[in-house]
């Protein structure tokens, strides 16, 4: 049953007719599926078969606003089709659906080229987006956590939903410019706006640069942030995570350069003040 309703639909969307050894696909179906006054066995199992791709695409479809920017809508179905060929659904929620995605993407570059980088860049940030929304929080850490603490024996805990992300290409800005798009055309679509302006506003959306970008994806009261990062607050995050000690991630973080140590201080107690009210540290379990 599994496997009918699975497998891929043809090019005009209806299910295949011939199985993949050669039988006549209503011979499968047939036994599984009786017939009925109305419909055969076949096109009983099709509305399923259907169902579930339609499902899936639409799932993926909207959870991936980046990649369709980027690839239009057509190409970004084709991508869509044969990921989930590969890497179809073994979970019992769409919310794993893009798990897999960029690793498809670096495997299969053929239906992103020639903007693979950049697409990869976005499918490891809109799982981020995915991750970060349901991923559970423990206790916060606070303030009197840190009474007496020794910062060279000092281990912080990060959020298990905080997701931190270095990226090549500046895809947190452009996630945001398509969904703002998006919503312009939903207005549109309210007062009928006409179809050609539906159809090609992300073409006109041009794709953001080559630029070295570090971005903590993160939550507050249900809603879904993105906040850039200097590089060294990304490295003494990364550390932390890692569970190097307080005085070693930032020994990692601060780089040994010609700007006052005194400045760097300022900078840093700005760093975690701000770390402390997003909510970002956490007691250990």
């Amino acid at each position: 049953m599994w496997r009918v309703v699975s497998r891929p639909l043809t090019g005009t969307h209806r299910m295949q007719r011939t199985w993949s050894d050669g039988r006549p696909t209503s011979a499968i179906t047939a036994q599984i599926a009786k017939a009925n006054d109305r419909l055969t066995s076949f096109e009983r199992l099709e509305i399923y078969n259907r169902m579930y791709w339609f499902r899936v695409l639409d799932s993926l479809y909207d959870d991936c606003p980046g990649l369709r920017g980027v690839l239009g809508d057509r190409k970004f179905m084709r991508l869509a089709e044969a990921y989930l060929v590969k890497y179809p659904s073994r979970s019992f929620t769409l919310r794993n659906l893009p798990s897999r995605l960029a690793k498809f993407i670096r495997e299969e570059p053929q239906f992103t080229h020639p903007h693979t980088a950049l697409c990869l860049d976005l499918a490891h940030f809109e799982w981020a987006r995915v991750e970060v929304f349901d991923t559970a929080a423990r206790p916060l850490f606070t303030v009197d956590d840190l009474l007496d603490a020794d910062p060279a024996k000092l281990r912080l805990n990060l959020q298990p939903y905080l997701q931190l992300l270095q990226l090549d290409y500046p895809v947190d800005d452009y996630v945001l410019e398509v969904k703002k798009r998006e919503a312009e055309l939903l207005r549109g679509d309210a007062s009928n706006a006409p179809s050609e302006l539906r159809s090609s506003v992300t073409v006109r959306l041009a794709r953001p640069r080559p630029a070295r970008t570090f971005v903590a994806v993160h939550r507050m009261a249900g809603t879904i942030y993105f906040k850039r990062l200097d590089p060294a607050a990304y490295k003494i995050l990364t550390a932390i995570r890692a569970g190097k000690t307080l005085e070693q991630a930032l020994s990692v973080g601060v780089p040994r350069a010609k700007q006052p140590r005194a400045d760097w201080a300022a900078k840093i107690q700005g760093w975690f003040a701000n770390w402390m009210e997003l909510g970002w540290f956490c007691r250990a379990e």
